[in-house]
C-alpha cells in the first residue's frame, strides 16, 4: 500500500511539474518586442519533418535557434511559421503567425 502511495504522489508531481514547464508567459511588453524584432530580422523558414508547432514540443538540436537581443529566449521560423523558444528545454513556447 506504501509504495503505491509513493508512485501516485510521484507521478501527481511529475504531472504538476510538466503543467508548470508549458505555463510560461511572456509579458506584453517583451512580446512587443519581440514581434518587432522578428520582423525586421526575418528568417527562411526551415523544415522539421515530424515536428508538429504547438506550445511545449521540443525542437531538435538541429535547429538553430537566433538570440533577440536583451530576451533570454530564442525564435526560429518552423514551416514557415515564426516560434518562441526557451533555449534550456529548447520547447516552444509561443506561435507566432
Amino acid at each position: 500500500m506504501r509504495m503505491h502511495l509513493i508512485a501516485a504522489s510521484f507521478l501527481l508531481l511529475a504531472s504538476v511539474g510538466a503543467a508548470a514547464a508549458q505555463d510560461v508567459v511572456v509579458a506584453p511588453e517583451q512580446d512587443t518586442v519581440i514581434q518587432e524584432y522578428v520582423h525586421k530580422q526575418p528568417l527562411a523558414s526551415v523544415e522539421v519533418p515530424g515536428v508538429e508547432l504547438n506550445v511545449g514540443t521540443a525542437l531538435p538540436d538541429t535547429v538553430e535557434l537566433r538570440e533577440v537581443p536583451n530576451v533570454k529566449y530564442r525564435y526560429v521560423v518552423v514551416h514557415n511559421r515564426t516560434v518562441l523558444v526557451d533555449p534550456g528545454t529548447r520547447k516552444i513556447i509561443k506561435v507566432y503567425n
